[in-house]
This record gives structure tokens, C-alpha cells and sequence, in this order.
């Protein structure tokens, strides 16, 4: 570990202290993995995300930094962050910032919290969702494998607290697997949310290459399948990365899979490689390109399908229901 003015600097890929007292790997992945380089290339125009700018962006942006408050929306350099703060929407992540498993195509932090969870978060959490003044709340968490339930009812308690405060607020919860404990998937969906998401990330063929082990294609589904079951009024949703060596008939099998355990909402993006560490690029997908399988999606029967290359799962949540693509559009031009 490498130092300046005697402060710890930690590279992507080292394994470092936490100072809860447990170690953890930098971004999730260890270095030296021996993935080869970006196959696909420079990056093409059409991933060039907009500066944020705008009264709302500027207005969440000074209460998060008042405040000291963590958003996914900053801590993931979100492309999006200032188009989805100015419509008042903004995404927190739940249950710390160090992650069980180390699937290779996330930054997330990996190690093992030995069970801690701070109990203050339900508190904490609705209080930030009230300073930041938002209308639409996206609640995610990292894996939380050292947990019996993965911390299904820590994530509950944190919903209720937020609703509390913040009756008006709509909230998304983006959960784990849960390791496919249908018991934890219940207790999440069944506060008072009004959209249950999880993320299949790939399709069934990729996922051993792409997720952590303990996750699996099928189990995903099944969370999924279970969560529409229990709460039929709840919309379910996941998302899809492409750009990491799938087929096109791969994406629409994985489309038919959802569709046929009632998942209402797809969101499709382009997988983008966040260190040296992680999966390279296999290739980048047209905008058009993710336009025809929106097409293919809604004709599916998804009540929506949120598709271009910077999206991701929670961009534009609180359009998800206009129709309309939350305002995409081609940039063939480019």
C-alpha cells in the first residue's frame, strides 16, 4: 500500500483494512486476473455523458454535501446523476459499502462485514430521503451473504422508517437474491414499495462469468417470480448489461424468461469497464441497436422497456411508466 504524506492510499485491486476491523479488496477484484484488454476499442461518441447541471441537481448536490450523506449516484460516477436529480429522483445504498461477493464486472468493494449493520441506518436513510427533498427513492445494498436472512429485514426496516418520514415519497427497492430465500424476498416486498427490482445483469450463459458464484440465472428469476406472486401490485422490474459477448437471441430468450414470470419493466445499458481489474468491453452497442430491442421488448408485453447505452437499472425510475422511453432517442447521426 502506497502512502502520501503518510495517508494509506489504496489502488483498485489491493486489499485494505476496513475500519470496522475486516479486510476487503479495493473495486471487488483482485488484481492480475489475466482478463485482456478492451476488445471494443475507443469509446464511441454516443457514450459522452452531459455535464450535470440544473437548479434541482444543484439543490441535492449542496444537501448531500451538507449533510454528508452517500448516494450510489456519486459513488458509481452515474452518466446520469444530473438528469435524474433534477426530477428529484436519486439512488442510496443500504447495509455499508463492502459487498460479500465479487462479480466481475462491479466496483463495489468485496469482503466479509461479519454481520454488522449499523442500526441507525432506517434513521439515518429516512432523514437523507428528506433533506434531499426526493419524490421517487431507489433503495439498493450490497450482498450481504454473512446475514441469515441477506439482510431482508434490515432492508424492511429501512423502507418503513423512510415511508414514515417521507409519506409521499415513492420508493424502488433494488434488492439482492437473498441467496434465493423466498422468506427474505417476502419480507422486503412486503412494505410498502411500489416497485420490487433485481438485477439478472447477463444472460444465462455469461452469468458464471460475469456474477459472483453464489449467483446464479435461474435463482434470479425465481426471486423475481416470487416477489409478483406475493404482491401482485407491485411492478417487478430487472436490467440487463450488453456488450459483454451475448447473442441477440440470448437477449430476447432472456426477455421471454422475465416476461414469463410477469416482470413488467427491462432496462437494457451498456456494460462499461470499471477498472483494469474487470471484464473487458466485448463490443459497444448501437444506440439503434438498443432502440430494436425496446421494440422487441414492449412488443413482449413489457409495460416498459428503458433502452440506450447510458442507461442503467434505476435511470429515470419515475418515467418508467410514460411510454415513452423516458425520452430517448436515436443519435444515429453520430
Amino acid at each position: 500500500m502506497s502512502k502520501f504524506k503518510d495517508i494509506p492510499i489504496i489502488t483498485s485491486g489491493e486489499k485494505y483494512l476496513v475500519p470496522g476491523g475486516y479486510s476487503a479488496i479495493k473495486n471487488g477484484v483482485s488484481k492480475n486476473r489475466g482478463f485482456s484488454d478492451v476488445a471494443a476499442g475507443r469509446k464511441p461518441a454516443w457514450l459522452r455523458a452531459r455535464l450535470p447541471t440544473g437548479a434541482g441537481y444543484a439543490r441535492i448536490r449542496s444537501n448531500v454535501r451538507t449533510q454528508h450523506l452517500a448516494t450510489v449516484c456519486q459513488e458509481s460516477m452515474c452518466p446520469n446523476i444530473g438528469e435524474c436529480w433534477n426530477s428529484g429522483t436519486a439512488t442510496i445504498m443500504l447495509m455499508g459499502s463492502v459487498c460479500t461477493r465479487a462479480c466481475r464486472f462491479c466496483a463495489v468493494d468485496t469482503g466479509n462485514p461479519g454481520g454488522r449493520l449499523d442500526p441507525d441506518e432506517p434513521a439515518n436513510a429516512a432523514e437523507s430521503v428528506r433533506l434531499m427533498g426526493l419524490r421517487y427513492l431507489v433503495l439498493t445494498s450490497v450482498d450481504r451473504d454473512d446475514i441469515a436472512d441477506g439482510g431482508a429485514a434490515h432492508y424492511a426496516a429501512c423502507i418503513e422508517k423512510i415511508r414514515q418520514v417521507n409519506a409521499e415519497t415513492r420508493i424502488e427497492a433494488l434488492t439482492p437474491d437473498f441467496r434465493g430465500r423466498i422468506d427474505a424476498v417476502h419480507t422486503v416486498v412486503d412494505t410498502l414499495l411500489e416497485v420490487f427490482a433485481h438485477n439478472m445483469e447477463t444472460v444465462e450463459s455469461l452469468t458464471a462469468r460475469v456474477r459472483d458464484a453464489r449467483a446464479d440465472y435461474r435463482q434470479s428469476l425465481r426471486v423475481l417470480e416470487a416477489a409478483k406472486r406475493r404482491r401482485p401490485d407491485v411492478l417487478t422490474k430487472s436490467s440487463l448489461m450488453l456488450g459483454l459477448g451475448e447473442t441477440a437471441a440470448e437477449i430476447l430468450q432472456a426477455m421471454d424468461d422475465l416476461r414469463s414470470i410477469g416482470v413488467d419493466i427491462l432496462t437494457l445499458g451498456q456494460y462499461l469497464r470499471p477498472t483494469a481489474h474487470h471484464l473487458p468491453v466485448e463490443r459497444y452497442v448501437h444506440p439503434d441497436e438498443f432502440l430494436h430491442y425496446r421494440q422487441l421488448g414492449l412488443a413482449r408485453g413489457f409495460t416498459e422497456v428503458v433502452s440506450g447505452p447510458l442507461v442503467r437499472s434505476s435511470y429515470r425510475a419515475e418515467q418508467a411508466l410514460e411510454g415513452n422511453n423516458v425520452g430517448l432517442e436515436t443519435v444515429a447521426s453520430l
